[in-house]
């Protein structure tokens, strides 16, 4: 092992022990704009979701041909998209929020709300299949059946709101055309790292490569223990 590895090593361990501000202020950028997108997603999502769960129109199938098109979304058509949308020559320029984690978030917003949407619909249909009938007999509407369906697989929704975040904080692509790697403005820890790997800084890409594996761990933890719970939760009520 060379000398200069062990040395980076070390020196990433001494950002990580020490609590680099540099590294909390970038590693606390990523988690607040990651945070807010996952909560506008997640909540958008989850009423489109539910609404095209539990309605029938004229277009449905292509609306969901496209839905799950958008899966496969790329970033960075996602960040050109907002671009064009945040610029001066954009139709939302005059918001001025171009190059600021407000756009950062509006471009993760983007890219969270196909995957909420197409998975929350996807639960709920199925919901809706099992327990439809007997809501309705009970005089539930469709936004009735809608409101008592999401909340009876809350579990799930959950699961998918950690899984969203864990989308949104890994992305690179999108945030780096849309907030512009400004340091200490718009840097986050996805296109920091990229950033100082090709400077040749590795312990500080090396000490955020380490923070955003350990959170991308926790949610994935997370939602290895919500499945469990779910599991047991239904193995008791039957």
């Amino acid at each position: 092992m060379s000398s200069s590895f062990v040395e980076a090593l070390r020196s990433t361990l001494h950002l990580l022990v020490t609590l680099d501000p540099q590294l909390l202020q970038i590693a606390s950028l990523s988690l607040s704009v990651s945070a807010a997108a996952t909560a506008i997603g997640t909540g958008l999502g989850l009423v489109l979701g539910a609404w095209i769960a539990v309605n029938q129109f004229s277009g449905r199938r292509a609306v969901l041909v496209v839905l799950n098109t958008l899966l496969a979304l790329p970033s960075v058509v996602v960040g050109l998209l907002v671009y064009l949308l945040l610029s001066r020559a954009g139709p939302l320029g005059a918001l001025g929020i171009l190059f600021t984690p407000a756009a950062m978030v509006v471009a993760q917003t983007v890219l969270v709300l196909p995957i909420v949407t197409a998975l929350s619909r996807q639960t709920i249909e199925d919901a809706m299949r099992d327990h439809g009938e007997q809501l309705r007999s009970m005089g539930a509407g469709r936004l009735g059946c809608a409101l008592i369906l999401l909340w009876d697989e809350r579990m799930a929704m959950l699961t998918l709101a950690l899984a969203a975040f864990g989308r949104a904080i890994s992305e690179v692509g999108a945030v780096m055309i849309v907030g512009g790697n400004i340091e200490g403005v718009t840097r986050v820890m996805t296109t920091a790292i990229a950033l100082e790997t090709s400077k040749g800084d590795l312990p500080l890409a090396l000490a955020l490569g380490v923070v955003l594996l350990s959170i991308v761990l926790l949610l994935n933890a997370l939602i290895a223990l919500l499945r469990e719970w779910r599991v047991r939760a239904d193995e008791a009520y039957a």
